[in-house]
């Protein structure tokens, strides 16, 4: 069953598929994807592995639509800045498809969660290749071109959404950053509450529970400008050894614009 906050994105997520005006394959992706209770329960897993078994943050069903949502928002601020994705560029699909490609893989990117930490974005890819499979053939009946193109494009996401390989598409660099950019302090409420004693990695949780707010807007000079409002400078942490690793591996690197605001400070600029 959907939490309130589950709900909550859902309904933001729909609003502004309906809102990018397309086809309607991409409603159609996120309504299959949304609604699919295998996708639901294999999130909810994921999150019960990371957080009671692993001692990790949030690694379910909230973090991967908060991360769908920021790949629509950085998406949609690219194509307003007329750049294409790679799909569109190749001439092998549109905006929507490149759309529906990181969409899917938001939302399957770390189900491998529920087998290990470890190299858990390649477990996630294989576990997600079959669920892919299936929901692609319902959005793209007919179209096996179509199927395969966006189904590749999803698992390079998934598989390179750690930024510890190569990744080509900006697609998948998409994912990368959209990723990187769910460090507020809700991903780490229950393992802060949970916590007993000290352990190595909790400057994670300590830090991530700093961070107020993220947001993602049109950039001054860059096309996407990603600001991160944090309560001390203990988040800084994040920013710096967590997110701009990310946006450094990332193939949309050169469209972002990096700033770290702490409380009663000025704005720090990285990028």
């Amino acid at each position: 069953m959907r939490s309130p906050k589950e709900i909550a994105l859902d309904t933001k997520l729909m609003d502004m598929l309906k809102g990018l005006n397309l086809s309607g394959k991409a409603l159609s992706a996120g309504k299959c994807i949304i609604e699919d209770q295998e996708v639901q329960a294999i999130q909810e897993y994921a999150n019960t592995v990371s957080i009671k078994r692993l001692g990790y943050n949030d690694h379910g069903p909230v973090h991967m639509r908060t991360v769908a949502l920021n790949g629509l928002i950085m998406l949609d601020l690219l194509r307003e800045a007329k750049i294409k994705t790679s799909l569109e560029t190749e001439e092998c699909g549109s905006f929507e498809d490149s759309l529906i490609g990181v969409l899917m893989a938001a939302f399957l990117h770390d189900i491998g969660m529920s087998l290990s930490r470890q190299d858990h974005e390649i477990h996630s890819a294989y576990m997600a290749y079959p669920i892919l499979d299936r929901l692609l053939r319902q959005v793209y009946a007919g179209d096996i071109q179509k199927q395969v193109t966006v189904r590749s494009l999803a698992l390079e996401g998934i598989s390179g959404h750690m930024g510890n390989r190569v990744i080509h598409s900006l697609e998948a660099g998409i994912l990368l950053v959209a990723d990187g950019c769910d460090m507020t302090k809700g991903r780490a409420r229950i393992p802060m509450a949970l916590s007993g004693s000290p352990k190595v990695g909790d400057i994670h949780k300590y830090s991530a529970n700093s961070i107020e707010e993220v947001r993602i807007s049109q950039g001054q000079e860059q096309s996407i400008r990603i600001e991160i409002a944090m309560s001390s400078e203990v988040g800084l942490f994040q920013v710096e050894e967590v997110l701009l690793g990310k946006i450094a591996a990332s193939t949309v690197k050169k469209y972002i614009e990096l700033y770290a605001i702490v409380q009663g400070g000025e704005p720090k600029r990285y990028l």
